[in-house]
């Protein structure tokens, strides 16, 4: 920058415009509003669902215009000076007329930061006392507010389209699901839980337990009259139907039920709240819903401070075992350590079942102590109530107050799983006992990490919002249905072979592709919506996949339509035209990011591990069947017991059924040692297969002698440890990149029988030179780095990586064509793997010095398989198996990030996004297009242009016509001027069909793309601002304004909500005056008659 005479930077042009505080993002995007105020917030539980408490003097300040013209109305006022001064004054007339003004003038609450839509909602306000804002306790979940000094701004809508959208649209009684995924966000929470939980607790021996009542009216007396207790089993009967074994409270919480649902007989916790909530929306709608909540939130108050729950120290109770199983976990460990002293097992090995054990002794501590506190008192202990209700705490947390601490995180920037990340000494005390020096020092870690954590990145969470909504900020529903025969397929999604969403919920509120048929009935017609009996009647099929309608194959030229999207999750109706579905699902991902970022800091640093799997149980009966390519070979494990072992990578069983269909898979891991054979009947629940989670192992695949190659002391192995007179050779980085060191099988002459795998940096050689080893023994072993502690610092990155389409770190190399693993030479440690296809073509791949092969020599593979370890990039996928693998992998990847976090995001939204990243292809051939060759065009506008393209011809020989040659006409005017020219008897035009253009798919990083956008003021007001300006400028683009950031930049309404397009002409006429215009007086005459 150019610099003054006092050495300050001089504010140049672009300077002005760029950045936060530029033009764009300050004055353009953000601008300030009039009426507005703001103030603490206090919760007011005496409120509606729809009222906000609003202090007086606040009122009269937003409402001063009005108030004016009220009070001269009213005539206590000649001039608006003298009202003016009225106001000043806070003469007691001023407040009832107040009263009057703020009457049906609903009042918008915001609290910052406004995560998604609902943090902004509309109130009626109520007069207040005090200076404090007052809030409904149920909307402080939307707003993410609690009481502990949060501020809220006040605005006040003017116009009457304002008012009533407010009243509408935005009122917080219409606002009671959670837009990203359907499920009520308005649930009572803390005190009013913990009421309600306390209220359907069963207490065996209470005041006059086994009575029978006849009707709740009775039963509400027998309680107001101290013959029965709150918790006490009774019998009542409730519209014709005797309940037994149910309580007084259960009753009383009934009895604010709406009349449309069912007696609920269960014990309510937080999550049946949920339940309970979102049947009551399904079934007596959103009205009944809002009343019911109110009624709950005032019984749940009610019943808590009745009950007057409350902790002492003494109800923290420490389970008598714990000391046991800590010697016990000792004990083991020392083994352990016995043992790697004895060179038995590697460092690594060590480390990582030390770490297990203790994993495991923490979650046993835990599990006593939940249960001991469940037995105290009848399960009416309040630290077990408080955490069980789901109203405040965990058991995680209780195991730190009662149990043992377990486990702790290293100082460590960034997480990756690897060896040493955990202390391995865990903390043994607890809170009640008190911590030693060690285990207080120890601690002092993870409380700071979880501080760290929240500050650094909350800010990478709202930039992450940022980008997405630039991304997706123009898809807007735009048509009713686009008419696409195309779809994705959904089925259950699975993490390894536990089913995690089944695939009635992942379905619910799509549409339909095709008929679903079944027994030659069609059930569901194709273009129906999926709601819970569509979704039940599927699930309970034995069908395993279904097509769905997804945004992802919408073919509507600009947005998407409503059949393709399903339904708005906010209010389980198809959505409407004109939503803003592309911001809605920006919101959606990018709220619970800056949820996620702070989940640290409440556990305090504890490191928590996945305990890993180690066997496969069958969850259904039937007959197994192998896969085609799974091989198998008998072989003796380390203990000498025969097993079978599975010799070959992306196998699988599948279970069949009577019926002949298959009804589950499961991929079987290489090395895995296999319980049942091909074609054998098996129960549910029968162990099909077990693996060592721990280590990778490669084995021989022939019968021979073992010979080893490229082995050299202290160059390419160390010796570690002597067992036994055995010694351990584990393989080292070499400085000679040439040598590779690998286990070939060779028979007695010396012939080759098997070819190596390259052997990978520290893995253990368990064979020596010139044994004799059988076809499936152990050669190597190779530990792995697992036991990766959860915490989403590793999952913000994560999600980011993966809308940013980047390459990973270390990407493994993926195989393009099917064919046989064939292996070439090393040079300088690169190794070359041939891939044979079956029409005789080779690709050649380098597999990178040190990375684990996990290929072998005449392997069957297809196009997609890494040939070694590492994570396949979205690129690679893309150009290998297409664009629909792409799209699943991305939406599967991201949701599994979220669902570690237990963060529940409709499918939908994260398609609307990979929708956006995939817009846009890239030109191959350009036939007889107008395109330039590795143009960068959108999807829609491609097809357009070829499908304009059918309808023409291309000139070749313009015979006695003006025609030029080489030129595009359309077809009819071709036929029309040849059959002129013949008709004269003139020499006719020849033409041949004209070339389509043909595109690659392109897969763009979300930011990437918003700066590809066909609107350079939307562009500009993202980043890059003076480039992107200079570019649009230099090509001379013009911007149609059509999606919502450049209208709103240039200052008119956006084209969705209300300001959609198709709402533009719509006339507002009264019927009775229409019609009464179009009659002659006679006609009216007669009407009159006959009334």
């Amino acid at each position: 920058a150019i610099r003054s005479g006092t050495r300050r930077p001089l504010k140049s042009i672009s300077d002005m415009i760029r950045g936060k505080t530029g033009r764009f993002r300050q004055n353009l995007l953000g601008k300030r509003v009039d009426y507005s105020g703001r103030s603490v917030i206090v919760v007011g539980p005496e409120l509606s669902l729809h009222e906000c408490g609003l202090p007086k003097d606040m009122g009269l300040e937003l409402f001063k215009p009005h108030m004016i013209s009220e009070l001269i109305a009213r005539g206590y006022a000649q001039t608006p000076r003298s009202a003016k001064l009225l106001i000043e004054d806070k003469d007691p007339i001023v407040y009832k007329v107040l009263e009057y003004v703020v009457q049906d003038h609903p009042v918008l609450l915001n609290r910052a930061p406004t995560l998604h839509r609902l943090g902004v909602q509309a109130f009626q306000p109520v007069l207040v006392d005090g200076k404090a804002l007052r809030i409904h306790p149920l909307v402080c979940a939307a707003f993410n507010a609690d009481f502990d000094g949060d501020q809220m701004a006040v605005h006040v809508p003017l116009s009457l389209a304002a008012q009533m959208e407010a009243r509408m649209l935005m009122l917080s009684s219409h606002n009671i699901l959670h837009p990203a995924n359907g499920k009520p966000l308005a649930l009572p929470s803390q005190d009013m839980v913990l009421g309600a939980y306390y209220l359907t607790r069963k207490r065996l021996g209470a005041k006059g337990e086994g009575k029978s009542f006849s009707s709740f009216e009775e039963v509400m007396l027998a309680n107001e009259n101290k013959s029965v207790d709150i918790n006490t089993i009774i019998n009542v009967r409730h519209r014709g139907v005797w309940y037994k074994d149910t309580t007084v409270g259960r009753v009383i919480v009934n009895n604010i039920l709406p009349e449309e649902m069912d007696y609920i007989d269960d014990l309510i916790d937080k999550k049946r709240l949920s339940k309970l909530v979102n049947e009551t929306y399904l079934i007596a709608g959103n009205k009944k819903t809002v009343i019911f909540l109110d009624k709950l939130k005032n019984l749940g108050f009610d019943a808590a401070t009745k009950a007057g729950l409350s902790i002492a120290i003494s109800d923290i109770l420490i389970p008598d075992k714990k000391h046991k199983i800590i010697d016990a976990a000792q004990k083991e460990v020392d083994d352990i350590q016995d043992k790697f002293k004895r060179h038995v097992l590697t460092d690594g090995e060590r480390y990582n079942k030390v770490i297990d054990i203790w994993t495991h002794a923490t979650s046993n501590v835990a599990a006593t102590m939940m249960n001991g506190m469940e037995s105290s008192d009848q399960g009416f202990n309040p630290v077990y109530m408080m955490a069980d209700s789901g109203a405040r705490g965990s058991q995680d947390q209780i195991k730190q107050l009662a149990g043992m601490r377990g486990l702790m995180a290293k100082p460590k920037k960034s997480m990756t799983g690897g060896k040493g990340e955990i202390i391995e000494s865990p903390i043994t005390s607890n809170f009640k006992e008190g911590l030693s020096v060690q285990e207080y020092f120890i601690s002092t870690h993870g409380a700071r990490k979880g501080l760290a954590d929240t500050a650094l990145k909350t800010a990478d969470a709202g930039y992450l919002t940022r980008r997405l909504v630039d991304v997706a900020q123009d898809v807007v529903i735009s048509e009713t249905d686009c008419g696409t025969i195309n779809g994705i397929l959904a089925d259950d999604l699975k993490e390894g072979e536990d089913i995690i969403e089944p695939l009635s919920e992942r379905i619910l509120g799509r549409t339909i592709l095709e008929d679903f048929i079944e027994d030659g009935k069609v059930l569901i017609k194709a273009g129906t919506m999926i709601r819970d009996d569509e979704g039940t009647m599927i699930s309970d099929s034995n069908i395993e996949s279904i097509q769905i309608r997804s945004v992802l194959t919408c073919e509507s030229l600009r947005g998407v339509c409503a059949k393709c999207y399903g339904w708005n999750p906010s209010n389980h109706k198809l959505v409407d035209l004109g939503t803003a579905v592309g911001i809605q699902a920006a919101q959606s991902i990018g709220e619970p990011g800056t949820q996620l970022t702070l989940r640290t800091f409440h556990i305090g640093g504890t490191a928590t591990r996945i305990i890993e799997q180690s066997e496969m149980q069958t969850r259904r009966a039937g007959v197994i069947k192998y896969s085609d390519n799974l091989e198998s070979a008998d072989a003796k494990d380390e203990s000498g017991i025969l097993v079978t072992r599975c010799m070959v990578r992306h196998s699988k069983i599948s279970i069949i059924d009577k019926d002949g269909q298959k009804t589950t898979e499961y991929n079987v891991p290489y090395g895995a040692n296999l319980n049942v054979e091909d074609g054998e009947k098996v129960e549910a629940g029968t162990i099909l297969f077990q693996w060592d989670p721990y280590t990778d192992v490669i084995l021989a695949r022939q019968t021979g002698l073992v010979e080893l190659k490229d082995f050299i002391e202290n160059e390419t192995y160390q010796v570690e440890a002597v067992e036994g007179g055995k010694k351990q050779m584990v393989i080292v980085e070499s400085k000679d990149r040439n040598l590779s060191p690998h286990v070939e099988i060779i028979d007695k002459k010396g012939t080759i029988l098997a070819g190596g795998t390259i052997l990978p940096v520290s893995a253990n050689l368990v064979v020596r030179r010139g044994d004799k080893v059988v076809r499936g023994q152990t050669l190597v072993k190779i530990p792995r780095a697992i036991g990766k502690t959860r915490d989403i610092t590793g999952g913000l990155p994560r999600v980011t990586e993966l809308f940013e389409a980047r390459k990973p770190s270390d990407p493994a190399v993926v195989s393009e064509i099917d064919g046989i693993v064939k292996f070439g030479e090393t040079k300088r440690g690169v190794r070359k793997i041939l891939v044979e296809g079956v029409d005789e073509t080779v690709r050649k791949y380098s597999i990178p010095y040190g990375k684990h092969v996990v290929v072998h020599e005449g392997d069957k593979i297809t196009a997609g398989t890494s040939l070694c370890e590492g994570s396949i990039s979205p690129a690679d996928i893309l150009s290998i198996l297409g664009p629909k693998k792409v799209r699943e992998y991305l939406v599967n990847e991201i949701q599994e990030v979220y669902r570690l976090q237990g963060v529940k995001i409709d499918d939908k939204h994260i398609e609307v996004i990979v929708r956006q990243m995939m817009q846009k292809v890239s030109i191959d051939e350009v036939g007889d297009s107008q395109f330039l060759p590795q143009d960068r065009i959108n999807r829609a506008n491609f097809f357009e242009t070829n499908e304009k393209l059918q309808s023409m011809v291309v000139i070749t020989d313009s015979g006695d016509s003006e025609l030029e040659e080489e030129i595009l006409v359309e077809k009819q005017e071709y036929l029309e001027i040849n059959k002129a020219l013949k008709a004269d008897g003139k020499k006719s035009a020849k033409s041949r069909k004209s070339k389509p253009a043909t595109f690659n798919p392109l897969l763009m990083g979300i930011t990437q793309a918003s700066l590809n956008t066909e609107s350079f003021i939307s562009a500009a007001s993202f980043q890059e601002t003076t480039r992107v300006l200079t570019d649009a400028s230099t090509s001379g683009k013009t911007d149609y304004l059509q999606g919502l950031k450049e209208n709103v930049a240039v200052g008119r309404l956006i084209p969705a909500g209300s300001g959609s397009p198709h709402l533009k002409n719509i006339l507002v006429s009264d019927p009775e005056l229409a019609s009464n215009e179009e009659k002659t007086p006679a006609e009216k005459k007669s009407e009159k008659e006959v009334v």
